[in-house]
């Protein structure tokens, strides 16, 4: 969700400003999905490398955060949404991880969307964590036993990836699942995005040929025979 902090500045108001129009944009975006029957989204919220942002930004986003857990929360448990929270909550305020901890479990049972929220997440970070577990549980390292230890094994790896801003880049985000994931990137900064955004992201998407290392003709001889026609 990149752009934020230009959208502020392009309209001479606090980098703080956008990330509050951010929030915004993803209650947006998360009726959006629900809408056309989406039913995981993750969203890069704060990443591992944001804390060397300065100070007063980092300040306000967790002062956000805290905000968007008492008023979004009951909303979205309304909607039907499950929240999780993948990240290290080894550095975050006692009083936003038990928040969030708060939240995951009042949510637990909605089933309509899987909302992932990824705070203070790193796709090396989501590596290494894993690989340790499996250390620690005294199992063989494989690409099986890393999986199951990854902080977004709760669902399966994405399909689809969109990055807003104009940046071009993955910027260590689910190193891990996006090993076959479609990539679509946007000039829309965040706080514009909006369906039609969304729409054409989609659209490019189903226009995707998703091969999986194998050829055009063994996919299209596993179609049903109405559509070889």
């Amino acid at each position: 969700m990149d752009g934020n902090g230009r959208w502020a500045k392009q309209r001479y108001m606090p980098r703080i400003a956008g990330h509050k129009r951010g929030v915004d944009a993803l209650r947006a975006t998360v009726k959006a999905c629900i809408d056309r029957g989406i039913h995981v989204l993750s969203v890069f919220a704060f990443s591992s490398e944001n804390w060397n942002r300065p100070q007063d930004e980092v300040s306000g986003l967790m002062e956000l955060l805290g905000m968007a857990l008492s008023r979004e929360v009951p909303k979205l448990h309304e909607q039907g949404v499950q929240l999780h929270f993948p990240g290290d909550r080894s550095k975050l305020n006692p009083r936003v991880a038990e928040g969030l901890c708060r939240a995951e479990t009042h949510t637990s049972g909605n089933q309509r969307l899987v909302l992932n929220v990824c705070f203070n997440y790193g796709g090396r970070w989501d590596i290494c964590q894993a690989a340790t577990k499996v250390h620690a549980n005294g199992l063989p390292l494989t690409e099986a036993s890393l999986s199951e230890h990854m902080a977004l094994a709760h669902v399966s790896d994405p399909d689809l990836f969109i990055r807003t801003g104009g940046e071009m880049r993955v910027s260590n985000f689910l190193l891990w699942q996006m090993a076959y994931t479609e990539f679509y990137f946007s000039d829309v900064l965040w706080p514009d995005f909006g369906q039609s955004e969304l729409d054409a992201a989609l659209m490019a998407y189903q226009n995707r040929e998703r091969r999986f290392g194998r050829t055009s003709d063994q996919i299209l001889s596993e179609r049903p025979d109405s559509d070889k026609e």
